[in-house]
């Protein structure tokens, strides 16, 4: 593929803050997606392997999506309401909980937060210090939970954390599974510094813990290690939360990606795919026994997004109410897996159709993305020196854009040995 080389600055480096940052390892202007699609302005064709972050598991202007989102702007449909009672809301509220919340016994209460995921974060660390009456909030190493103060403290990235520009406090992290490569017993380290009192660790309020870490490798944990992680924050009387910002709505296979260790979390929080159609939509999901807020003790403007409840009604409807899409996304785990082995580079790992393959450095994984780009294929780096290249195809992906996507990744790890 011949790329298009710009020639004067354009108007996102001359207008846009140098914070910008996807753009520069895709340089070219995108004008349309359809699916798994995304085509530039020369009509050029990329495979979207990257999904919105996570937030598109559905693909980019889904036709079972769009289709109530456009119906629903047609009739004049309240698109801004703060958190106001709305039939938008309504019927989401009530499709969720007849679709994802009483099939699985959760006994959940839905917050609205603010718009992105890190404010379900945020919402939900106010909520455990609130309930507790404790400051200190366990994290795990090469987490990531978001890029506000609260959520940045719970973060191990450095350069992330460097950000700030304040000291982070109330936070301590503690080994991830596979951290110490099993010469640790589980949980030990954690549980000698709580029954310490001369560890310097307060009491925490809660542990929150991805069950995969996309941002910080493509990290998998073991269905046991969060059963034990379960069982150590019930006897230690800590809130156990599941960042499921990222690996829920599918994107392990079930609709919660703490299903398979059959937990069941005190506060859950979601958001990217939540809405189905890439609109700003978060969700905190807390035991009844928790909701202890006063009226607009935590708010936003931005709460009462309805088209996002509108096409996030339409996913359910569309992709939850029977198992046919955590069947095929379990069965095409496998068919990935195999795929990315037979490379003879990089170590693969993941969890439903989420994926890493590790190599040594960075730069050959950074290489890998940028040739993967010039063939047609957006992927991403993650980890803390940029050494995985992380794959997250929508889950509506046909077969053979699966495949062709594998094809050109291992084209690109060929090109660049």
């Amino acid at each position: 593929m011949t790329l298009i080389a710009e020639t004067a600055p354009t108007v996102f480096e001359t207008v846009e803050s140098e914070v910008r940052s996807y753009c520069r390892a895709w340089p070219t202007v995108f004008e349309r997606a359809t699916g798994s699609l995304l085509f530039d302005e020369h009509g050029r064709r990329f495979l979207d392997f990257f999904a919105g972050a996570g937030s598109l598991n559905y693909g980019h202007n889904n036709p079972a999506l769009k289709r109530p989102l456009l119906d629903y702007l047609g009739s004049d449909g309240v698109t801004h309401g703060l958190d106001m009672s709305t039939t938008a809301k309504r019927r989401f509220l009530e499709t969720f909980r007849s679709v994802v919340l009483e099939p699985r016994g959760l006994p959940y209460k839905v917050m609205f937060p603010g718009p992105t995921g890190t404010n379900a974060v945020e919402a939900a660390l106010k909520l455990a210090r609130k309930v507790t009456g404790r400051k200190t909030v366990v994290s795990f190493t090469n987490a990531f939970h978001g890029m506000s103060l609260g959520s940045l403290a719970l973060t191990g990235n450095a350069g992330k954390r460097a950000g700030a520009g304040v000291p982070l406090t109330h936070t301590t992290q503690m080994p991830y599974d596979h951290y110490l490569g099993g010469r640790t017993p589980d949980f030990l380290w954690f549980e000698r510094l709580l029954e310490d009192s001369g560890s310097g660790l307060d009491h925490p309020a809660a542990v929150i813990v991805e069950t995969v870490q996309g941002e910080g490798g493509i990290n998998v944990a073991r269905a046991e290690w969060l059963r034990g992680l379960a069982d150590l924050c019930r006897r230690r009387d800590m809130l156990l939360i599941v960042d499921d910002i990222q690996m829920g709505c599918g994107r392990t296979g079930d609709f919660f990606s703490f299903e398979e260790a059959g937990i069941t979390p005190d506060v859950v929080t979601l958001s990217k795919s939540i809405s189905g159609y890439g609109l700003p939509l978060s969700l905190c999901l807390f035991r009844d026994e928790l909701d202890v807020w006063e009226p607009g003790e935590h708010n936003g403007t931005f709460r009462g997004n309805n088209p996002a409840f509108v096409t996030a009604t339409a996913a359910l409807d569309a992709y939850w109410r029977d198992t046919a899409l955590r069947d095929r996304t379990l069965r095409r785990a496998a068919a990935v897996e195999a795929a990315l082995s037979t490379l003879g580079a990089g170590t693969p790992r993941g969890r439903g159709l989420v994926w890493g393959l590790e190599f040594e450095d960075g730069e050959r994984a950074r290489a890998v993305c940028r040739r993967a780009f010039e063939l047609g294929l957006l992927v991403e780096t993650s980890g803390p020196r940029d050494e995985v290249v992380k794959l997250l195809p929508p889950l509506t992906a046909t077969d053979d854009e699966l495949d062709e996507g594998l094809g050109i990744l291992a084209r690109a790890v060929r090109h660049t040995a």
